[in-house]
């Protein structure tokens, strides 16, 4: 079972600082010291409540990734790869997977994490979470990574309102949630972060006020693009309930 997630936001070594001050800033946390063996992962820290969102400096373009946090690793990690999850490596406190369509993702020790950080009001009064990673799936592998991914959480799975789109919830109060999108066309499998946000309007002049760059409009969405140069999106779903 999963008692916890995290989103992580991958970004390219170089320009990891300015990914975790913009995160910190448009989230309302503080970031954490450097930490990991090359001082790799920055945690972002909501006051009264359990961390679930983390930059991290990688190679290439980035992207973002999901963590998984669990009471039994190995036998969560057995069911992954019974499912068709490749094991990319393993250490005491992290395994790396990769699910049958290429995306990465984590299995960690759950921590007794409880507490959701609560929604994050900006100074000009719009609210907005991090609430949700998108996988961006070629369409040959769309429906087997449906499968996949909802085998793998237990979460209740149903298709979105528009039809490229599939949700899955938790039936726990998680703060990370998965959705899974069918591209037009093939390409490597990649993730991007979601903030549901109460105006959009608002809230792309809000993220550009820290540097971020609009990139285009979608039917209830905006693409937007961080000062490392990550893709994420803005939505028009609740913040208070993911709706």
């Amino acid at each position: 079972m999963i008692r916890w997630t995290y989103a992580f936001i991958d970004r390219p070594a170089p320009a990891a600082g300015r990914a975790a001050d913009f995160w910190s800033a448009v989230t309302g946390t503080r970031a954490s010291a450097p930490w990991g063996e090359a001082g790799e992962f920055t945690t972002l820290l909501p006051d009264g409540a359990d961390a679930c969102l983390v930059t991290q400096a990688v190679g290439g373009t980035g992207g973002a990734h999901p963590d998984l946090a669990v009471e039994d690793m190995a036998a969560f990690t057995a069911r992954a790869r019974r499912l068709g999850a490749d094991e990319e490596a393993r250490h005491p406190e992290l395994t790396v997977l990769r699910s049958p369509g290429g995306q990465p993702f984590c299995a960690v020790p759950w921590r007794r994490q409880r507490t959701r950080p609560p929604v994050f009001t900006c100074p000009g009064g719009t609210t907005s979470r991090p609430d949700q990673i998108c996988l961006d799936v070629s369409p040959a592998v769309f429906d087997a990574e449906v499968a996949f991914w909802t085998a793998l959480t237990g979460w209740d799975a149903r298709p979105g309102v528009h039809r490229e789109f599939h949700v899955l919830r938790p039936s726990e109060d998680l703060p990370v949630h998965l959705l899974l999108q069918r591209l037009d066309e093939p390409r490597p499998a990649s993730a991007h972060l979601d903030l549901a946000c109460s105006d959009l309007v608002a809230g792309r002049a809000d993220h550009e006020r820290h540097g971020a760059e609009f990139v285009r409009d979608g039917d209830g969405w905006t693409v937007m693009r961080d000062p490392a140069g990550g893709i994420y999106c803005l939505t028009g779903r609740d913040p208070a309930t993911g709706k």
